[in-house]
């Protein structure tokens, strides 16, 4: 609270700051310089034990045969029915010891469900570790003002244990912005404001100022939000994720069998980005809002965002293959009507 925070939003049942009162220069500090962000709530879900990789491998149909030790990976994670339910980075400590830092769903009951019942070595559990992230084009230099030059060979979702002044963390170089960045692993909850003020005070000659997941950021990067830009019916497929589903993994891989199907068959949306009209900014976008061309429903709205960087609003949709970039659309808005331009993912 004393670093200014003026609004949270609920994410895996924990609060997670939204904003410091000034959305413009926040978003400019994480284009232009360097932002830190609370991001504890993006809990990590940890499997440990014997079968801890087969267990990793059976709830993600991305390949992680060749994953080593101190890697991460972008992975989807789909139901029965190759529905997306998440899409974590995983993270390999060890071989028999892996993370997954979770969007917002409860992955620790599923996962925990699924190796009983598939009668697994293995032990599923919340560790006490809450990220904070370093984000912008100036963060590699804070890191390295923390923790030495060698943090500049990390590759990205690559990742190393160490400590900072005692305080034990995992370093890697990840975050949900496309600025480029870092997320230090707290593995000492208690050390939480301690870590924070660190920060603080080492990133003062690069101007460091609080921030957050930046929405503006955030859609114009093209970047996904699971449960904002998906609902109950959305394969990976769908929304930008078919590179990372490896058909090939075994049939025993959760969801494995109805993805083949739908790669085959092919998918009925898919999401494209939009570019409204107007000059002026619109209210932001966080419920579904219908798309419809030629007076006919072809999909909705997922998001929508005043573009600093492109002077327009700008959202994602979840729309029918039928429409394609270029295509021009008409939203119904709470505010009223706006049409706009399809177009590709991302916008910068």
């Amino acid at each position: 609270m004393t670093a200014g925070v003026t609004s949270f939003t609920v994410y895996n049942n924990m609060l997670m700051p939204t904003g410091y009162g000034n959305p413009e220069p926040e978003y400019w500090r994480i284009i232009n310089g360097v932002s830190q962000w609370d991001v504890a709530c993006e809990r990590q879900v940890q499997l440990r034990g014997p079968d801890a990789s087969k267990l990793a491998q059976i709830l993600s149909p991305r390949d992680l045969s060749t994953c080593k030790v101190g890697q991460g990976k972008y992975i989807p994670m789909c139901n029965h029915d190759g529905v997306l339910i998440n899409d974590p980075i995983l993270l390999k400590l060890d071989e028999e010891r892996y993370w997954f830092s979770i969007a917002d769903s409860n992955i620790w009951f599923w996962a925990a469900a699924i190796a009983a019942e598939r009668g697994l070595k293995v032990e599923v559990s919340h560790p006490d570790v809450s990220p904070l992230a370093i984000q912008g084009p100036k963060a590699e230099a804070v890191a390295v003002a923390l923790f030495g030059d060698w943090v500049k060979d990390l590759k990205y979702f690559w990742f190393k244990e160490t400590t900072l002044q005692g305080i034990p963390m995992v370093v890697a170089r990840s975050g949900w912005s496309k600025q480029g960045g870092f997320e230090l692993y707290l593995m000492d909850s208690a050390r939480g404001t301690e870590l924070w003020n660190i920060v603080k005070e080492a990133g003062q000659p690069w101007d460091i100022g609080p921030g957050n997941p930046n929405l503006h950021e955030r859609v114009e990067s093209g970047l996904l939000s699971y449960g904002g830009d998906t609902d109950q019916h959305t394969n990976p497929y769908e929304v930008r994720l078919g590179k990372y589903i490896d058909l090939q993994v075994a049939d025993d891989v959760i969801g494995i069998q109805a993805l083949r199907r739908i790669h085959a068959e092919g998918t009925k949306r898919h999401q494209l980005g939009i570019k409204f009209e107007g000059d002026q900014p619109n209210p932001f976008g966080f419920a579904w809002e219908p798309v419809f061309q030629h007076g006919i429903k072809v999909g909705d709205l997922t998001n929508a965002v005043w573009s600093y960087r492109l002077q327009c609003n700008i959202g994602f949709t979840l729309i029918s293959t039928r429409a394609q970039p270029g295509d021009t659309v008409e939203v119904q808005r709470a505010s009223g009507w706006v049409r706009g331009t399809l177009c590709e993912l991302p916008f910068l």
